[in-house]
């Protein structure tokens, strides 16, 4: 079959950008400090495995969090109008433009000691740690990624005909039933995107942990960030672990996706 011109440059951008950084995974992965066949590597992986659970943990609670958040948000966007529509949109989005690490670093100056927040709750006779635990790093997360559960869910709500929310209510139904039998369903493509657009950053983002969390709140990318450059063999395993556990997550959801569109 003859290549279309249009399509080559993005097959060149595939090839040098994805397909080979893959394969170079691949066979560090598999190969020692010395170029010979090892599963050294992965033996030396499983030392890090309370810090890969401890992401997928701290991964799916941001998710859980972003989509509570997100859905009253977004299907409360959906029945506004379009200009006001788009003015929410815009807001959201703005913080997007700004760069990845002057975000966390406006975090951590919220909820260091005697910062801004630590001092209403001070005054409020409240004291507690407000940074360098578990908690902030979530905080960190959901703000970083709220977004990007938002935006799927929005543009699919927008698309659902009101006629079928006006008949639900006709027929006897309450709002809580109209959403569960009528809403939810015919928003789960927007949630199965937006629970992906949070979950796989999420569970291999490095940084916020290192600005936000503790000792014991480090992350799986961290870790990767950390020891690659001294160990490419046994950060390229992690990664390639990573990977597989992320392609598992995303067949199981797509999966549940599937049954819900046949379903409905």
């Amino acid at each position: 079959m003859r290549l279309k011109r249009p399509t080559i440059p993005y097959i060149i951008w595939m090839a040098v950008f994805t397909v080979i950084p893959i394969v170079l995974i691949l066979l560090y992965s598999f190969t020692d400090r010395s170029g010979n066949f090892s599963f050294e590597p992965f033996i030396k992986a499983v030392g890090y495995t309370n810090v890969f659970l401890n992401s997928l943990w701290i991964a799916f609670i941001s998710t859980v969090i972003c989509l509570a958040l997100s859905y009253p948000l977004a299907y409360f966007m959906s029945r506004l109008k379009r200009s006001t529509q788009n003015l929410i949109t815009m807001l959201i989005m703005i913080p997007m433009w700004m760069n990845f690490l002057l975000r966390i670093y406006a975090w951590v100056t919220l909820l260091q000691n005697n910062g801004p927040i630590d001092t209403m709750l001070s005054l409020l006779g409240i004291h507690t740690q407000l940074i360098g635990n578990q908690g902030a790093v979530i905080v960190g997360m959901v703000y970083e990624y709220l977004p990007f559960m938002v935006l799927p869910l929005y543009t699919v709500m927008s698309k659902i005909d009101y006629q079928l929310i006006e008949a639900s209510g006709d027929l006897g139904a309450n709002m809580f039933v109209t959403m569960r039998k009528v809403v939810v369903p015919l928003s789960v493509p927007g949630i199965i995107s937006g629970v992906t657009m949070v979950f796989v950053p999420s569970a291999s983002t490095f940084l916020v942990a290192q600005y936000l969390g503790g000792t014991k709140d480090i992350m799986i990318g961290d870790v990767i960030d950390k020891i690659f450059w001294s160990d490419q063999n046994t950060g390229s395993a992690i990664a390639l672990i990573l990977m597989v556990a992320i392609l598992f997550f995303l067949i199981i959801l797509n999966f549940f996706g599937d049954e819900e569109a046949i379903a409905t």
